[in-house]
């Protein structure tokens, strides 16, 4: 039984190896198109899971993980920007402001389906519109929820993490290892994963 990652994403390649995990990739086309109405929560759970099962029906006899996130300010879901204007709008609402990062996990493995939902809370600095066109024109935020990269060069912007940081990166690596071991999969490299842990939560103002 192969572990496959319905994702061509980086980091969260980087970050289910960098745990210890042996995996594939292949990557899930699925409609992410939100729903009228939807909850973020509702919404994250239903994409990853469409992603898992589209996998899953080409290799039943292999377990397949997907994940989805979202960013959520003032109540509105920000995903991935559609361009330049698109990703200096969502800055823009994310400056001097708490935001949420939820990510949804589903495993899939011959028909039985489990999942996980981790929320975590970011605040950014107020950023100034010169900083944005900057960031904008470094070309980081075209492929992430909220238009930006905690691990890349919008760290400057964090001012605080409360919860999983990984989950923010794209993986929140904590619940994913807990799907897999109630899989009963370990993980492939198990001295990696003693090494891996998860950065702490930080707070650059004491505040």
């Amino acid at each position: 039984m192969r572990l496959i990652l319905a994702s061509a994403s980086p980091r969260r390649m980087d970050l289910l190896g960098g745990a210890g995990y042996a995996f594939e990739v292949e990557p899930a086309h699925v409609d992410e198109s939100e729903s009228a109405g939807e909850p973020p929560r509702a919404y994250v759970l239903r994409v990853a899971a469409l992603k898992a099962r589209a996998i899953a029906a080409k290799h039943p006899a292999d377990l397949v993980l997907a994940a989805d996130t979202t960013v959520v300010v003032g109540g509105a879901m920000l995903a991935k920007p559609a361009d330049d204007d698109d990703a200096r709008r969502m800055l823009s609402l994310l400056s001097g402001r708490t935001h949420d990062v939820l990510t949804g996990v589903v495993l899939v493995r011959a028909g039985r389906e489990s999942s996980a939902v981790v929320e975590t809370r970011v605040r950014f600095r107020t950023i100034a519109p010169e900083e944005i066109d900057w960031y904008v024109a470094s070309g980081e935020p075209h492929d992430k929820a909220g238009a930006y990269g905690v691990q890349g060069l919008a760290a400057r912007f964090v001012e605080a993490v409360d919860g999983s940081y990984s989950n923010v990166v794209g993986l929140p690596v904590e619940a994913v290892r807990a799907l897999l071991e109630a899989e009963g999969v370990p993980p492939h490299d198990a001295a990696r994963a003693r090494r891996w842990s998860e950065p702490a939560p930080f707070d650059r103002t004491g505040g």
